[in-house]
């Protein structure tokens, strides 16, 4: 059996993308230390606050695809039912899947699907929350990738040229950085 590997060349640009109205000019980057090394941060020191963050992504299909997921029809059972609990737990997971996240006891997670017909695709959309001294970016951005990642999986036989796309952060608040909200786009 033959393997074959790919390579991605990685540039970097001498011009970093523009700052939205509320990005603090950051002066490092945290997950590396003096010497360059990736570590996870310490936050020991930081206060427990209320955290939310709140994110988005869509997954385009055809039009026929789409249909089967809003009526529930799919082969593999309803498809935004079993996505919307695979994305809870993404939330939850994200420390296990993520290097340096630190794990983080969850007080809520919100998942809201949209079909939108128009463009034949399903948004997803995740809020989490939690008392402590981290924030929840990256569960919310977990949780919208698997959320949008059970749907591609629970409809591939049918579809499987469906493309998951769009996906970021919408806004965040808590912490010591403050509250973050996204250009509109």
């Amino acid at each position: 059996m033959m393997h074959s590997i790919r390579f991605c060349t990685v540039s970097f640009h001498a011009r970093p993308p523009p700052r939205t109205r509320a990005d603090p000019v950051p002066t490092h980057l945290t997950h590396f230390d003096e010497h360059g090394q990736a570590h996870m941060v310490d936050v020991a020191a930081k206060a427990e606050t209320h955290r939310v963050a709140r994110a988005t992504g869509t997954i385009a299909m055809r039009p026929e695809t789409l249909a089967t997921i809003a009526s529930g029809t799919a082969k593999k059972g309803d498809a935004l039912g079993i996505a919307r609990i695979a994305a809870i737990q993404g939330a939850k997971r994200t420390s296990e899947l993520v290097p340096l996240c630190h794990p983080i006891a969850i007080t809520r997670v919100a998942v809201d699907f949209e079909v939108v017909a128009a463009t034949s695709e399903v948004r997803c959309t995740a809020q989490v929350e939690t008392t402590g001294r981290t924030g929840v970016e990256m569960e919310a951005l977990c949780a919208v990738q698997v959320g949008l990642l059970t749907i591609y999986d629970m409809c591939k036989a049918a579809d499987r040229g469906m493309v998951i796309g769009g996906v970021r952060l919408l806004e965040k608040s808590g912490g010591q950085s403050g509250d973050w909200v996204a250009a509109t786009a």
